[in-house]
């Protein structure tokens, strides 16, 4: 059980306080920070004081991963880290985007290699051959965009926004399911001097319908900060087709594979499969292969669960939220953080003191644990203990 060094990811997006202030930094920071990553993945694996030195996360699993994961995570998961748990700190909205189940991610990635196309490359869509679902649980109010809302209710904001730009819209949600990923194509495939008349007219009836209030104008809201920030961006069209979500503090949701996704304002914590495969659908500067992504979609509408519990199908992970005593056996590699107040986590290879933004890794050497204090802990696991 060790200390974790983590890495700072300084996207756009992200926040000059929210990080800052939980790891007890000063604030505001120099660049924006959108992500604290723990783990052990290449692009930024955490570091652990081994021997009177620190070293690389993966590196210590490499070199002897039975004693670090356990027989039950290398026969499930292979040699390496299954999961990656991370700080999430948007304070501005991220792409619409998608991950492809496992399959998805092997056969991408073959392809892509076989075309011999860096992994590094920015029109690179397979980076590796994993799946990538994620969880985010809340840590102060935060909004998202997830999955396509039920076909019935788009047809009812639609019909508010009174433009002629917009019929297609109106009569492919006619179709119910079944016209959704016609009409998701057509809108990312809109030709420029189309697509700047319809975000254009989108965006006008937009500005008139949040000043009038009523059931979406909370969505009409997020489709002109989108239209200020990507100017002419299909995607301020087919963003207003998605479920938004505002999460409460400890609320969660969950994103399998197919789902089109944003994640828009707030601070949380997320957990996932270890994986970088994402295939972006508008909203972003980045690149955007719409036939890539609609390969792996699911156009299928629906409303959003939203979680007051961790429990996911996924097998690689598993988050649990901890507060006060509690004793918890370890089956597997585990990461465990505290969020607020002070932790003690004790074990019979030792003790340690996690104050607010500190993190640990508890390797499956350490049969079983302690924590004590009056902090709160979010504890990652593989799904399979």
């Amino acid at each position: 059980m060790q200390l974790l060094r983590n890495r700072i990811q300084n996207y756009a997006w992200g926040s000059h306080s929210a990080i800052a202030e939980l790891c007890g930094r000063p604030s505001p920071s120099a660049q924006p920070e959108a992500e604290l990553w723990m783990g052990a993945h290449p692009q930024a694996p955490s570091m652990v004081e081994r021997g009177g030195a620190w070293r690389s996360l993966e590196q210590v699993i490499a070199e002897d991963p039975l004693r670090e994961l356990g027989q039950r995570s290398v026969d499930a998961f292979g040699p390496q880290l299954p999961f990656l748990l991370k700080v999430l700190a948007a304070a501005e909205p991220l792409s619409l985007q998608a991950h492809p189940t496992r399959e998805q991610a092997a056969a991408g990635f073959a392809r892509e290699e076989a075309r011999g196309i860096p992994r590094d490359a920015p029109n690179r869509c397979y980076r590796d051959q994993n799946h990538k679902p994620e969880l985010i649980v809340a840590l102060t109010p935060f909004h998202a965009l997830s999955g396509f809302r039920p076909v019935e209710r788009s047809r009812e904001l639609f019909s508010g926004l009174r433009t002629s730009e917009l019929d297609f819209v109106r009569d492919a949600l006619g179709a119910g399911d079944a016209g959704l990923g016609s009409l998701f194509r057509t809108v990312m495939t809109l030709e420029p001097a189309a697509r700047e008349r319809v975000v254009g007219a989108t965006l006008r009836e937009c500005r008139r319908a949040a000043l009038q209030g009523g059931a979406f104008a909370a969505e009409c809201g997020w489709a002109l900060r989108f239209g200020e920030l990507y100017p002419n961006d299909a995607g301020v069209v087919s963003a207003l087709l998605l479920n938004l979500v505002v999460l409460e503090p400890g609320q969660a949701l969950f994103l399998p594979a197919g789902n089109l996704h944003a994640y828009l304002e707030g601070v949380g914590i997320e957990i996932m499969a270890s994986s970088d495969n994402v295939l972006r659908g508008g909203l972003t500067p980045k690149y955007v292969n719409v036939d890539e992504l609609c390969s792996v979609l699911t156009f299928q509408s629906g409303d959003v669960d939203v979680l007051s519990d961790y429990a996911t199908p996924t097998r690689e992970f598993r988050l649990h939220k901890l507060t006060g005593a509690a004793r918890c056996e370890v089956r597997g590699p585990e990461i465990v953080l505290c969020t607020q107040g002070t932790v003690t986590v004790s074990a019979p290879s030792g003790e340690l003191s996690l104050p607010q933004g500190a993190s640990a890794f508890v390797s499956a050497a350490d049969v079983a644990y302690q924590i004590s204090g009056d902090g709160t802990l979010f504890r990652a696991t593989t799904g399979e203990g």
